[in-house]
């Protein structure tokens, strides 16, 4: 460990502190080191917030350690008896808020021996409900035990009013770790050992320098008209410099939510404008001249034409179109003679593909060769790990690096354009299938240019028929090709048999069919090997630190820029003896690099904030430490319901005070309202219902919807199927209709409604509803909040329901539930309870003995009838699994926001 790795465990061992680091230090290594402490049957520690990549490469690390009892991970699959079993044999546990929240309802997890919780991305923990529910739950029976959380997100922590303070009292914690890139400690660590670092500001071309200014001008033009209509809104954040950043829809989004509806449709075109308008800018970067004149040409389509809010109209947007095809196409004016005239000498003007490089391709390829001649002088070989940003930027760096620029480019204008110049309309299709054939991190072996007297070395000789009767060339004689699979020189190539200090040709053919190949290739090379990657894959944060470990380069290219991937290479070239060598590659007075630099100010402002809220929320809690009551100095409050009830007795005994409780199906608990009911001070009781989703009291039902699932519902019938229960079942049966609280209480708009119905729709099956079930009530209701009170004065005066009962209702096979749900996964049971022709007295038959979904699809209509038990039933299954259904096409050409 680092030394100020060493300082992080030493701050939050046996204490509860919410740590925030910055982004790129991780804090893997602290995790791996505190989960290998408490990896003993003595400890119970539970982990929350893990994604599945975290859970196994902290395994597979402290496995490597040889610790013997390792860490576990309870998933819906387990089953409650093998869950009772892991939580008394004690260890470190991975496990989803869901589950742990209905265990500790149920009395399953043994609070008393929990030595701690361990919470991961705390900055989500006021939107992740189930989380705060378990740590509410957890040291309400819990004093002693402590709960560690860690963020690498400070700038979420700094909007709202007192967000800290709210998410510190979320997670019981009384102390604030903070760990900025400017620690002291953090800077004279990562200084012992700097790589050698080198910096290559490039100049865009001079029509590149065009289009930027053009796109800078268009995304100007639509902030001062998002500003010009809504003066009353606030638009302090709505800049050009924050437009251009990554989070500023996220920013967007949080403003604008909550008055959606409220705004008219130019700025919510406008809003649409503004990304589009960051996606070309991007693309001008990161992307090359064939593709973005694709984009720009989608662009001028008569659709995006006639709704886009006015930026098309500027002469910035022309410059923009016009730089871009110029790019591509050079105009030379020459002269003729019109045939069919009388000698009139005419004026014409041809054009021919002058495809534009992009300026970092060649300084890439100056780069490979440079590390080409170090390896050559020294005698070793190196590894060069490409960084990247975009999947796309992978596979054209591959194309760029095996076929050469040029060759790229063209395949690229008639895959796109075809022969005749007009955009194809299949292309977008060709491109993803195209794409769909890569994978994220391709591996480029780097190779000699075609020379009869040279030698061709491979270290990769895989997927060679993908690149077969295709001629590859480079640009120059001293330029370096790399391959994916293989590379075809010509129609002849030679490899080197390093280890024999022999070579032999192949013909494609024989390369082709020689299924000894890969095994003959040579194992000592010395021409460098190159890897091509994204900073992330899939979302994984570890996913670089894992490739620096395997990939052990000696040479780094970051051809995109990324801070936190810049970290991640400091921190592994603390841990290496020899000096890395990276190279930064940014265009200069750029969008590129003036986004780099308001990343970095921005962090340093939130930390700057951070360090200010610490010494407030300390002199907040000295000062009321003394007039509450704390759990290891963090005040833990609980709501006490008026409606509870206490009578004296004689004697001056009391009597003890009845907690009101509320019957809540499994699958609510994915909700916020079970915590907050819970908040509230009403029992909770976690069931598996056939009739409702809450059941406040014997005679009370309540089915909750958000506005999506009441669409839905409405729209296949399922909720009349559930009101016909209801009020079979109970005289008081309830459709709660739920709105989100940061979003506005109206049914009303495209915002809300699904691009097949409309608000006159709903409203009119609501109404139908209605007359079917006279006794049916709905309740329409802002917040979870709202449903939490709500629920709260509902239930005051009425009898508390049984759990066996309401288990039971509508369910004749309730003994079965269960077992069911410790059998089956619980979204598998929602899925297949949702199909066509599948009710609650046949989905327990389907799922015993269905045995997958690919396994109906074979079953006949005769087959699955005998299976549910009802030939209609049956061939609603079967037709819904084997009749296409063509999308209505109002519908698909439909565009909501």
């Amino acid at each position: 460990m680092l030394e100020y790795e060493n300082q992080m465990l030493l701050d939050i061992i046996n204490s509860d502190v919410l740590l925030i680091s910055a982004k790129g230090l991780s804090y893997d290594t602290v995790l791996i080191n505190l989960i290998k402490i408490f990896c003993d049957p003595g400890e119970l520690v539970l982990i929350l917030g893990a994604t599945n990549e975290e859970e196994q490469f902290f395994i597979s690390e402290l496995e490597s350690m040889n610790i013997t009892n390792l860490p576990k991970v309870i998933t819906s699959e387990s089953a409650v008896s093998d869950r009772d079993a892991i939580y008394l044999a004690g260890g470190v546990l991975f496990i989803s808020s869901r589950i742990l929240v209905v265990d500790l309802l149920k009395n399953r997890v043994p609070v008393a021996n929990i030595s701690g919780f361990i919470v991961l991305r705390a900055h989500r923990i006021l939107e992740s409900c189930q989380d705060a529910f378990a740590l509410r739950l957890y040291r309400q029976r819990n004093h002693s035990g402590f709960v560690n959380a860690f963020s690498h997100s400070p700038q979420l922590f700094t909007s709202g009013m007192m967000k800290l303070e709210r998410i510190m009292k979320t997670l019981f914690v009384s102390t604030l770790s903070l760990w900025p890139r400017f620690h002291a400690l953090v800077s004279s660590t990562l200084k012992q050992k700097e790589p050698a670092v080198i910096e290559l500001q490039l100049d865009m071309t001079p029509k590149m320098v065009t289009i930027q200014t053009a796109i800078l001008d268009c995304v100007n033009f639509c902030i001062k008209e998002i500003k010009r209509i809504n003066p009353t809104l606030d638009t302090e954040e709505i800049t050009v410099e924050n437009a251009l950043s990554k989070t500023f829809y996220k920013l967007l989004q949080v403003q604008l939510d909550p008055v959606w509806n409220q705004l008219n449709a130019k700025t919510k075109q406008l809003i649409c404008d503004l990304k589009t308008l960051r996606t070309v800018i991007v693309a001008l970067t990161q992307s090359d001249c064939v593709r973005l004149h694709k984009l720009l040409l989608s662009l001028r389509s008569k659709e995006y034409t006639s709704k886009n809010a006015g930026w098309m109209m500027l002469d910035a947007a022309e410059t923009l179109f016009v730089t871009t095809k110029s790019r591509i196409f050079n105009s030379k004016q020459g002269q003729f003679y019109e045939i069919f005239s009388e000698k009139e000498i005419g004026i014409f003007y041809f054009t021919y593909l002058s495809l534009e490089h992009n300026p970092k391709w060649e300084t890439l390829n100056e780069i490979l060769i440079e590390v080409e001649r170090d390896d050559e002088s020294k005698d070793t070989q190196s590894t060069v790990l490409i960084l990247v940003e975009s999947r796309y930027t992978v596979t054209q760096l591959k194309e760029v690096l095996t076929d050469g620029a040029e060759e790229m480019l063209n395949d690229k204008y008639k895959l796109f354009f075809g022969s005749d110049g007009s955009l194809k309309e299949d292309s977008q299709n060709l491109e993803e299938e195209e794409a769909s054939n890569l994978v994220d991190s391709i591996t480029l072996s780097q190779v000699k240019a075609e020379d009869d007297d040279n030698n061709v070395t491979f270290t990769e000789c895989t997927q060679v028929s993908k690149i077969q009767n295709k001629t590859r060339r480079s640009t120059s004689n001293e330029s370096r090709i790399s391959c994916f699979g293989g590379l075809l020189i010509g129609k002849r190539i030679r490899i080197k048999r390093v280890d024999t200090n022999c070579s032999h040709e192949f013909s494609l053919d024989e390369l082709d069919n020689n299924s000894s190949f890969c095994d003959k290739y040579p194992k000592n090379l010395k021409d460098p090997v190159i890897f091509i990657q994204q900073f992330k894959k899939d979302g994984d944060g570890l996913f670089l630190p894992k490739s620096l470990k395997e990939r052990k380069p000696t040479t780094i290219v970051m051809y995109d820029i990324d801070v936190s991937a810049i970290r991640q290479i400091e921190i592994y070239q603390s841990s290496l003896e020899k000096q890395l060598k990276v190279y930064f590659l940014m265009y200069g007075n750029s969008v590129e690099e003036q986004v780099y630099l308001t990343a970095l100010r921005k962090e340093k402002q939130a930390f700057e904030y951070l360090i200010k809220e610490k010494s407030v929320i300390l002199i907040y809690q000295q000062k009321r430490s003394k007039e509450r009551s704390h759990y290891n100095g963090v005040v833990c409050t609980i709501y006490i319901s008026p409606i509870k009830k206490s009578t004296r007795a004689g004697g001056g005994e009391v009597e003890p005070i009845t907690l009101p409780k509320v019957i809540v199906d499994m699958r609510e608990f994915r909700s916020e309202l079970p915590s907050l009911l819970y908040k509230r001070g009403i029992d909770i009781e976690p069931v598996t219902l056939q009739v409702g989703d809450y059941i406040l009291s014997p005679e009370m039902c309540v089915e909750r919807k958000s506005i999506s699932d009441l669409i839905g519902s409405l729209n296949s019938g399922r909720l009349y199927t559930q009101a016909l229960s209801m009020t079979r079942y109970y005289s008081k049966p309830i459709l709660l209709i739920e709105f989100d609280e940061k979003k506005p209480f109206v049914l009303q708009g495209r915002y809300y409604l699904s691009s097949d119905a409309s608000s006159n729709d709903i409203r009119s099956k609501l109404q139908l509803l209605t007359l079917h079930f006279p006794r049916l009530r709905i309740v329409w209701s802002p917040s979870p909040f709202a449903t939490a009170q709500l629920f709260h004065e509902l239930k005051e005066g009425k009898g508390e329901p049984s759990a066996s009962a309401a288990a039971a209702v509508g369910n004749e096979d309730a003994h079965l539930e269960d077992e069911r749900l410790e059998k089956y996964n619980i979204e598998i049971q929602d899925f297949v309870s949702k199909l066509p022709g599948v009710n609650s007295k046949n989905v327990n038959y389907l799922l015993n003995k269905g045995k997958s979904l690919p396994h109906l699809l074979t079953l006949s209509k005769e087959e699955i009838s005998e299976i549910l038990g009802n030939n209609v039933n049956g061939e609603l299954l079967f037709n819904s699994l084997h009749n296409k259904i063509s999308p209505n096409a109002e519908v698909a050409g439909s565009n909501y926001r």
